[in-house]
């Protein structure tokens, strides 16, 4: 016997509720597949913009794809509309399946291939189907119900689906990703999912399902929900095998702070790796390089007073402190995981020869740019030991109104540096911070410094095979009233790797490669994302 449904176009479906509890119902399973649906797209961008960097373009990417996906799953519905009880819950199914797996599957390509940017275009589009043909099922299957004018039904199902989609984009970061982190988080939404659309299915609309047909959509779910849960209850092996795969297998240290994820590497001090959201901040091996060349040129001058914004790890305060005269250091990080690794963990501590333990050291829990505008005190020395400029969540640290702040809090023939990444491998970012520099009043003297581990790789070593002149660090020092130069402190402590000689070899390497006509990056107009 051909379905049910088809003989009963255009009627009131044969209910076991009332109409209207029925048309509640269904509303009800709108709400919850929008919110879930908003749980698999906020997953995309969040553990894009981890994998791959640069979260306004993976935002842009899973957004357009979305919703032109949408449009493509909308006409196909078409084709389904005679069987829409059973057409539903199948796509439910299938979204939950899909969905599901999305940040498992990205996560795994990004571990073991290296490459997770087709799978988050192919997750965007498979999903945008599946959720575009949601809504003129439930259309039909609402109308069905209750029949209602179109305008009203229409009214009715947005409303849901709306609310939904906000209750979902709340419950994202605020409930599943703190309780239950990506991956796991992903699963539970999508048992959820198919849940919802299988008990919609199965108990309000059983009658119009022939037996074939409830036994499929029965199987499915089951199906479903089993592989989901068997995800689920694996998904800690599995982060453990991909963490290997992409840090190695000395992964000692693994924590997801309420800002990133953090990852310490290496047995001890000599060995030691930090990774914050995959990315390469430090490397014991030639850290050094680094934090010298960041920090003891801007210390040639008065240095009583020091100012760090980020440098959570407590390398560039461990340079600072190595200065008897030097009376206080306030260092302002976003992550307070990171200070209190610092802190605690014997080989990060050791490498930043216990910088917290000096009562110099003042370490304070904020965001550097909101820090810098409550900011009253003056300070001799700043130094912005930041992420990469290219880091979409790091632009407004490298605008012209974030120097303009930091120039504030300059003291009189006070200095300021800032890492502004790899100067040879991505001039216009590097020249581009040098000129917001100067767009906000500073005089700036730019210089760069080789190192071996200085392309801070994202996940695997992506800089191997490069040479190392390509993944030198690049930094500005700036003052407000005259230009600085790149030299040392007579009063500077033995260094390892800089002396006077190198550091004005530096300054003119750098400005051989200098790009001119550069607009400034603003707030309103960041610059930063060409060459990623």
């Amino acid at each position: 016997m051909i379905d049910q449904q088809v003989s009963l176009r255009g009627g009131a479906a044969r209910l076991p509720v009332r109409p209207r509890t029925g048309r509640y119902l269904v509303l009800a399973a709108v709400f919850i597949c929008a919110a879930c649906g908003l749980v698999y797209e906020l997953e995309l961008v969040a553990l894009a913009s981890y994998l791959i960097g640069d979260s306004v373009t993976q935002a842009s990417v899973v957004l357009s794809v979305m919703v032109f996906a949408m449009g493509i799953g909308s006409l196909l519905a078409k084709r389904l509309r005679g069987r829409a009880a059973v057409g539903f819950g199948l796509i439910e199914a299938a979204l939950a399946l899909v969905g599901g797996f999305s940040a498992l599957v990205l996560y795994a390509s990004f571990a073991w291939i290296g490459e997770s940017q087709y799978a988050l275009v192919g997750f965007s589009l498979a999903i945008g189907i599946l959720i575009g043909a949601e809504i003129p099922l439930l259309m039909t299957l609402i109308q069905r119900v209750d029949r209602q004018d179109a305008g009203g039904a229409v009214a009715d199902l947005f409303a849901a689906d709306y609310v939904g989609a906000l209750v979902g984009g709340l419950a994202f970061p605020f409930l599943l990703l703190p309780m239950l982190g990506q991956l796991t988080g992903a699963l539970f939404t999508g048992a959820v999912n198919a849940a919802a659309g299988g008990a919609l299915v199965l108990w309000v609309f059983r009658r119009d399902l022939t037996a074939r047909s409830r036994w499929l959509l029965i199987a499915a779910n089951v199906t479903v929900i089993a592989v989901l849960a068997t995800a689920a209850v694996l998904a800690d092996d599995f982060e453990r095998a991909a963490r290997r795969a992409v840090y190695g297998g000395q992964v000692r240290v693994a924590m997801q702070t309420e800002v990133q994820e953090v990852v310490l590497t290496g047995a001890d001090r000599s060995s030691l790796d930090l990774y914050l959201d995959g990315r390469l901040r430090v490397s014991s091996r030639d850290e050094y390089r680094y934090h010298e060349a960041l920090v003891h040129p801007a210390m040639n001058g008065p240095h009583g007073r020091v100012l760090i914004l980020g440098g959570g790890d407590g390398l560039a305060a461990r340079e600072v402190l190595r200065y008897p005269d030097v009376r206080g250091v306030t260092l302002v990080e976003l992550d307070p995981g990171v200070t209190r690794l610092a802190r605690t963990d014997h080989a990060l501590s050791a490498l930043n020869a216990h910088a917290y333990r000096d009562p110099r050291l003042t370490a304070v829990s904020g965001d550097a740019f909101s820090w810098l505008r409550a900011a009253h005190d003056r300070y001799d020395v700043v130094i912005a030991d930041l992420p990469d400029p290219g880091i979409s969540a790091s632009t407004k640290l490298y605008s012209a109104e974030f120097y303009g702040l930091a120039a504030e809090a300059l003291a009189p023939g006070g200095r300021l540096v800032v890492h502004a990444g790899p100067a040879v491998s991505r001039p216009r970012t590097y020249w581009t911070v040098e000129a917001s520099m100067r767009a906000a009043g500073l005089q700036t003297s730019p210089y760069r410094i080789s190192g071996r581990h200085a392309g801070f790789a994202v996940g695997p070593d992506r800089t191997r095979g490069r040479p190392a002149e390509a993944r030198g660090w690049g930094f500005v020092l700036a003052g407000t009233a005259a230009t600085p130069a790149v030299g040392l402190d007579p009063g500077a402590p033995p260094l390892r790797s800089l002396t006077a000689p190198l550091l004005r070899d530096a300054g003119r390497q750098a400005e051989a490669g200098r790009l001119r006509g550069l607009a400034p990056s603003t707030l309103v107009h960041p610059r930063y994302w060409g060459e990623q």
